[in-house]
């Protein structure tokens, strides 16, 4: 395989700012066990999940993430010449999430954008895009966001882990950079492991096609093209984040590619918070920045059902430290948390329809 499927900027570009957003309120695993399965779960995949509240969505979690990034960048918003979100739970069929986060942080009006979708890695789409606005010298800083409130069914699989938050990104040149991204990989094919028609409230699963033929195949044949191409190996990387659906898959995609335990730990998030859909791996990648030093190699790999992975080869600059501190931290979000039962997340949620 050539290197010409590297997707590297012309500019060297990378992270000058960065900012998380979790949700306070936490709906525990055994909470959900108790109403559907009478309590038996004894290898629930997560111990709890963020919930948004009844005045939360993907528009005002991304404007705290973004307002995050900003701190940490330290630039004018009005400097921006894109704001994207990527999400699969857009609060509006036809109306962009992306013009009131503009809005809201000073973007506007000189700026370009977009919502993004595809599934859980639309927040990385949007980040290679970023790079590419950026490293093409179309633009000085573009900001990318990866955000949900992810639905589940009530009773299904996925009512365990669907959970809310994420993170936004500002790309910007190298020489400003907290953290250098030195290229992207993108592996897709289409695998019907994960989908939602027009109209259809919950999203459905493939059962059997969600793991071997979709995450893991995505997931490792996007971190090993990116290792083999750039010349590394798992030894080379101080961190990794991996998408987390749940505790398990991310733990044996690290294995498969030759990560250790301790190299994902800091970024593994979804036994606390579930997974975040759209800000899985980007919400991961901030726990990561909020502890990594100076020289600090980190490889990203997201993973979209439908299907497909973005993997990211990153260091860490001087620049880090003195900034990260600027804002609030991914870990400090996870810590405050007000604990809810099934009741008080039906009605947050909106399961409980009067019509």
């Amino acid at each position: 395989m050539t290197n010409n499927v590297l997707l590297k900027p012309t500019r060297p570009v990378g992270i000058i700012g960065y900012g998380a957003y979790v949700p306070r309120y936490r709906l525990p695993a055994k909470e959900v066990a108790r109403i559907w399965t009478g309590g038996r779960g004894a290898s629930l995949p997560i111990k709890e999940k963020s919930v948004p509240g009844l005045d939360e969505d993907v528009v005002t979690m991304s404007i705290e993430a973004a307002r995050n990034a900003l701190k940490r960048a330290g630039i004018d918003p009005s400097e921006i010449r894109a704001v994207w979100v990527g999400s699969e739970s857009h609060p509006y069929a036809v109306k962009p999430s992306s013009t009131i986060v503009a809005e809201a942080i000073g973007a506007v009006p000189n700026t370009q954008a977009a919502d993004w979708e595809f599934a859980c890695k639309a927040g990385t789409e949007a980040l290679v895009a970023a790079m590419g606005l950026v490293g093409s010298n179309m633009a000085r800083y573009a900001l990318a966001i990866g955000m949900d409130t992810a639905q589940g069914k009530p009773g299904d699989a996925l009512e365990y882990t669907a959970a809310a938050g994420g993170a936004a990104f500002i790309v910007g040149p190298a020489e400003e950079a907290l953290a250098v991204i030195h290229a992207s990989y993108s592996y897709v094919t289409d695998t019907p492991d994960f989908w939602r028609r027009e109209n259809q409230k919950y999203p459905e699963h493939g059962q059997r096609f969600t793991g071997e033929p979709a995450y893991f195949k995505h997931i490792t044949e996007a971190g090993k093209t990116m290792m083999e191409l750039s010349g590394t190996t798992a030894k080379d990387y101080r961190w990794a984040v991996f998408h987390q659906p749940n505790t398990k898959f991310p733990q044996k995609a690290a294995s498969m590619l030759g990560f250790s335990m301790e190299q994902i730990k800091p970024g593994l998030l979804s036994p606390v918070i579930g997974n975040t859909y759209a800000g899985a791996a980007l919400i991961g990648l901030t726990a990561v920045l909020d502890i990594a030093e100076p020289g600090d190699r980190i490889l990203v790999v997201s993973f979209g059902s439908g299907a497909g992975s973005d993997a990211f080869d990153l260091h860490v600059t001087e620049a880090l430290a003195p900034r990260r501190d600027l804002a609030t931290k991914t870990q400090e979000y996870i810590a405050r948390r007000t604990e809810v039962d099934y009741a008080t997340y039906a009605r947050l949620r909106g399961k409980i329809t009067m019509k």
